[in-house]
């Protein structure tokens, strides 16, 4: 009879210790970023102690992680509620993600407290409430910008998306250096950016005397922002526009701008160019053509890792503002992160004229470049061809044809790809779900145009080497 009780005592022991050693386990699993194992072992913690704090918060936390935002604010809420230390910072974070901006702050201050409370280090949430109060702050000075185009291109090659006319002036990748470089209509200007020894970015001037290029030198008052890159200098010789990732940015590299001060002969403490122009991400490469009348710049924001969007705008003669207290809240963050640019066309006619503006400079220089070859087509180590012409092989020039369109079609694919990426990061459960397909359908036939092209290079190669041949016998 002793040793019966002896072992229910024992298994009642092995039971109660089995979900502490498994709570363990799955705190593990979260802490070192296994977020998707983590869920799954919270879930089934959870139903064992449906109003265990600790077990609310990290079922949230995991989901929160891996983008399952709304499924994961009832767990959070549920572990704020019962005063689980944590619970108030990702519930701030998520709170944030969700526009609620006013129940993040609080949510933010309330765990700062409980940290004093608990002696315990309070620099980390200190820094992420001060972003969102800065945040906030460029939320209520977001500019009315007429966006008219938006182009997703290689990251690598995103200077050849600026068309700009001769009079705005040029840029390029200077040889030599780390950074872009910007010179003027007249040639004896520029203004590059290069990395210092300890890899910090810094801008320098350069000057041409004569027919020679005088000594760079670094332009101090811009260098002391943290690493400077992306200048661009206006055609009053005055204003500059370059990227920083200084304190204050609010992600990565912000778009500031500058006046160059004669009297003191050095640039004006830098302003932030502010939303839609900056975001969390990178943005960078401002440059206004003020003889089309177009703006450019760059952005990272909710693009792959190889990948930029390139935004071209309508530049304002002054800045104006979205009322932020009498706008809802889902217009301002529309026109923030410009997440559909067609909401800000608000007038039809200047949208037309200055996408007629961009299409006319698309054409001309296209014009100018087929002028010059229409292609470059490598057969073997003698012939490269630049026109259909240039084939001796009717089949080859067929097949090439062909991997041209294929190489439009994919052009076109890679396009539609990107933008439903981006749409996708900002939809809901059900939004996410209804483009998912769509989406995986793309993915799954680039690459089979990719191969397709491939194929017939290959074979467009062959046939024109085949015919190569017999014409040398």
């Amino acid at each position: 009879m002793k040793k019966h009780i002896l072992i229910q005592l024992i298994l009642l022991l092995f039971v109660a210790y089995l979900p502490a050693q498994t709570a363990k386990q799955a705190e593990k699993l979260f802490e070192q970023g296994e977020y998707e194992k983590a869920k799954e072992a919270y879930r089934k913690l959870i139903k064992t102690a449906p109003n265990n704090a600790g077990y609310n918060y990290f079922l949230g936390a995991s989901l929160y992680e891996l983008g399952e935002k709304e499924e994961a604010l009832p767990y959070l809420e549920k572990s704020a509620k019962r005063k689980y230390i944590n619970a108030y910072r990702h519930l701030g974070k998520l709170y944030f993600d969700l526009h609620r901006y006013d129940e993040a702050i609080e949510n933010y201050e309330t765990h700062i407290e409980w940290l004093e409370e608990k002696d315990r280090e309070t620099e980390t949430a200190e820094e992420e409430l001060a972003f969102i109060r800065h945040y906030i702050r460029m939320l209520k000075g977001v500019e009315k910008v007429t966006v008219i185009d938006s182009i997703v291109v290689p990251k690598n090659e995103f200077l050849k998306t600026y068309q700009l006319s001769k009079e705005a002036g040029q840029l390029t990748m200077k040889q030599g250096a780390a950074g872009t470089m910007y010179e003027n209509e007249r040639g004896n200007k520029r203004l590059y950016a290069d990395s210092i020894p300890d890899g910090t970015m810094q801008l320098y001037n350069q000057v041409k005397l004569l027919d020679e290029w005088e000594e760079a030198e670094p332009i101090a008052s811009i260098n002391q922002w943290g690493n400077v890159n992306y200048p661009f200098l206006m055609g009053d010789g005055v204003t500059l526009y370059f990227a920083s990732d200084t304190e204050g940015s609010l992600g990565g590299y912000d778009i500031y701008v500058t006046r160059y001060d004669s009297e003191d002969n050095e640039y004006l403490k830098p302003s932030n160019m502010g939303m839609p122009f900056n975001s969390t991400a990178n943005d960078y490469m401002m440059a206004i053509d003020e003889f089309n009348h177009l703006g450019w710049f760059a952005s990272d924001r909710n693009q792959p890792q190889d990948s930029v969007c390139i935004y071209v705008f309508i530049p304002n003669e002054s800045k104006q503002t979205y009322n932020y207290e009498n706008t809802g809240i889902e217009t301002i963050i529309d026109a923030a992160t410009l997440r559909n640019i067609q909401k800000t066309w608000e007038n039809a006619s200047v949208v037309e004229a200055a996408r007629q503006r961009l299409t006319d400079i698309r054409n001309k220089q296209t014009s100018t470049k087929q002028e010059m070859k229409e292609f470059t087509f490598i057969v073997n180590d003698r012939f490269t061809y630049h026109k259909y012409e240039d084939f001796r092989s009717k089949q080859a020039s067929n097949r090439y044809r062909q991997l041209k369109q294929k190489q439009e079609d994919l052009k076109e694919l890679s396009q539609s790809l990107a933008e439903k990426r981006t749409l996708y990061s900002f939809e809901s459960s059900a939004g996410k779900e209804k483009l998912a397909p769509s989406i995986l359908d793309l993915e799954k036939r680039i690459p089979q145009l990719e191969a397709e092209i491939e194929d017939l290079t290959i074979d467009a190669r062959h046939l024109e080497i085949q015919q190569l041949n017999k014409q040398n016998h």
